[in-house]
């Protein structure tokens, strides 16, 4: 006897809207609230940022977007405190992205 596997729940994808609709409340139960950082965590993640423009090494990068929190690995290529923006530059793609530093959940070295 064979298990049937994913052939079982084949018929549930023909109906698109079902589909989108039950795909679109897993994606509401993932969301996670932009966490609150202290001074001492905004401080260090600015050092960080920092030394890696100056020098040039790769960091991680966490950040906050549309109720997840993801990490994308980088080189930092302008930090602008004032204007709450910064570009960094993907390992995968090497596409320029910018962002807020309000999103900046964390920044660390590679």
């Amino acid at each position: 006897m064979e298990p049937r596997g994913m052939k079982k729940w084949h018929p549930f994808a023909i109906m698109s809207e079902q589909y989108i609709g039950l795909k679109e409340m897993i994606n509401k139960q993932v969301e996670v609230v932009q966490p609150v950082l202290t001074e001492e965590q905004m401080e260090q993640m600015n050092f960080t940022l920092i030394e890696a423009l100056h020098t040039n090494k790769q960091v991680y990068l966490t950040y906050y977007n549309q109720g997840q929190c993801i990490t994308e690995k980088g080189f930092i290529q302008f930090v602008d405190f004032l204007g709450d923006l910064f570009i960094f530059i993907d390992d995968v793609f090497e596409l320029k992205n910018k962002m807020r530093l309000s999103d900046l959940i964390d920044v660390r070295f590679v």
